[in-house]
């Protein structure tokens, strides 16, 4: 079982994630409020800006201060060091 740093050492086992979206537009901040309200938010934030959305096949919904993009590459295997700076701002 392969697992997906999403920010300040927290992992998700990749063969669960469905979906990485951007928080922006509004059917997401609805998917993220009925997930806070039925309880099957995780929030892996640390108090920071949530920039991506991780949907896993359970239906939980995790927040994580990582940029989409920055998530991809970890999928895909193509870490490069930039991607660890913004686990500390």
């Amino acid at each position: 079982m392969k697992f997906l740093n999403i920010g300040f050492g927290n992992m998700v086992s990749i063969e669960r994630i469905v979906a990485v979206l951007s928080p922006e537009s509004a059917p997401v901040k609805r998917i993220i409020q009925e997930a806070r309200d039925t309880s099957v938010l995780i929030d892996a934030t640390y108090g920071r800006r949530t920039r991506a959305v991780i949907i896993t096949d359970s239906e939980h919904i995790i927040l994580s201060p990582l940029q989409p993009e920055t998530l991809e590459r970890r999928l895909s295997g193509k870490v490069v060091p930039d991607d660890l700076p913004e686990e500390t701002n």
